[in-house]
């Protein structure tokens, strides 16, 4: 995908990482072994993924407990949901950081400060008049909300993804165009993420490799899915190809 695209994928998805943080957890990816194997095991990785995350919270809150409190408490949340969005942040933070030093142009320097006087002329009307107009702009610039200046309480991932966005489509700012090399660390860091997104939401197409040989030629076999679809065997050798209903005979 293209960078747009990678940025657009976290931005629409944000809400769904965001629902999902405290919804049932989905089965990991590869599935191995037989298709049939891969499908009956769809059934038990939630209870078993859930109740590991259980026992992981709770290790993590009795590490933050005083000891005087009784009772279990775990943290009601999805933590792999939790980790990516985590790390999808982060990446976003520090590559808007970079960028921003690299394009973002400097603010306006005020003029020096003139000493009040009564404007006795047109002149020095005028003067005085031209002064305060580029003080104004000048502040104007510095406090431009399309500046990049979060200090404080950072911005959320779907803000840094536009931000890097509009740099990307050369959205009008106090900003110089992106060179080769800042266009393409955003190009790596939009892709990292919406790999992220994607894996943690199953909306991305995924292939691995199965360790079963194809029972036909004996070539290697590969399974196509995510994105919510069905997962399709595909033998690389003779072209042979299993439905989710259909079982790879050893």
């Amino acid at each position: 995908m293209t960078t747009t695209a990678n940025l657009s994928t976290v931005i629409l998805h944000w809400p769904d990482l965001t629902e999902a943080l405290g919804a049932r957890s989905t089965p990991t990816w590869p599935p191995a072994g037989r298709m049939s194997d891969h499908l009956r095991a769809l059934d038990q990785a939630d209870a078993e993924l859930l109740e590991a995350e259980r026992h992981r919270s709770l290790a993590l809150r009795i590490l933050e407990r005083d000891p005087a409190q009784l009772g279990e408490r775990p943290i009601p949340i999805r933590l792999p949901i939790h980790e990516t969005m985590r790390i999808v942040r982060a990446l976003l933070l520090d590559c808007a950081d970079a960028i921003a030093e690299s394009v973002q142009r400097r603010p306006i320097a005020p003029p020096a400060p003139r000493r009040a006087a009564y404007a006795r002329t047109r002149a020095e009307r005028l003067a005085w008049d031209d002064h305060a107009r580029r003080v104004q702009a000048a502040q104007d610039d510095a406090a431009d909300p399309r500046r990049w200046r979060w200090t404080g309480i950072r911005p959320d991932a779907p803000y840094t993804a536009l931000w890097l966005l509009g740099r990307v489509q050369g959205a009008p700012g106090p900003f110089r165009p992106l060179s080769e090399v800042d266009a393409e660390h955003i190009a790596g860091v939009a892709h990292t993420a919406a790999w992220h997104v994607e894996q943690a939401l199953d909306v991305g197409e995924r292939t691995a490799a199965l360790a079963i040989p194809c029972p036909t030629c004996g070539g290697q076999v590969s399974l196509h899915g995510g994105a919510g679809a069905s997962p399709v065997a595909r033998c690389t050798g003779c072209g042979q190809v299993w439905t989710y209903s259909q079982e790879i005979a050893a």
